[in-house]
C-alpha cells in the first residue's frame, strides 16, 4: 500500500466519523489512525496495544466507549467470530465472507459469486426476499503432501 492510500485510509476513517457528527477529539483520531492501519480484525485488547504505539496516554476505557461509539454510528463493523472476543472492521465496505482458521485464528476474507447466487436462491425457495446476510466459515489448515 502506498503512502497516500495509507493517508486516504486514515482520512476516510476520520472523515465517516465527522460526516456522522462526531467531534474528533484527540483520542478519537488516534483509535481512528489505528483502525486504519488495521489490516486484519482485531479486538479492543489488539487495538488498545496498537494505539499506545501512538499514543500511550489513552486509555483501555476510552477505546472501549470509542468502538461502542463507532459501532453505533456505523463506522466500524462488530463481528463474533466464536472465540469469545469482539472483533472490528471499518464498514460500510463492501460486502465479504470470511473464513476463521480455528487453530491460528486467522480470518481470511473473500466473496464468491457462486455462493451469493445460491444464498439468494435458497431464501426465494423459502419464500423470502433476502435483505442481508453474513457468512463466517471455520476451518482447519489442509496440510497437502
Amino acid at each position: 500500500m502506498s503512502s497516500n492510500e495509507w493517508i486516504g485510509m486514515v482520512a476516510s476513517v476520520a472523515q465517516r466519523c465527522v460526516d456522522k457528527g462526531l467531534k474528533m477529539t484527540g483520542p478519537r483520531k488516534v483509535i481512528a489512525e489505528a483502525l486504519s492501519r488495521s489490516n486484519d480484525h482485531p479486538d479492543a485488547d489488539m487495538l488498545f496495544q496498537r494505539v499506545q504505539a501512538i499514543d500511550p496516554t489513552v486509555s483501555l476505557a476510552t477505546v472501549y466507549r470509542t468502538l461502542k461509539l463507532f459501532q453505533e454510528r456505523e463506522i466500524i463493523a462488530k463481528l463474533d467470530f466464536g472465540d469469545g472476543r469482539s472483533r472490528f472492521e471499518r464498514a460500510p465496505r463492501e460486502h465479504h465472507d470470511h473464513l476463521i482458521d480455528v487453530q491460528t485464528g486467522e480470518v481470511i476474507e473473500f466473496q464468491n459469486d457462486k455462493i451469493e447466487q445460491l444464498q439468494t436462491e435458497i431464501a426465494a425457495e423459502l419464500g423470502y426476499e433476502l435483505t442481508d446476510h453474513r457468512l463466517e466459515l471455520f476451518g482447519r489448515k489442509i496440510e497437502r503432501k
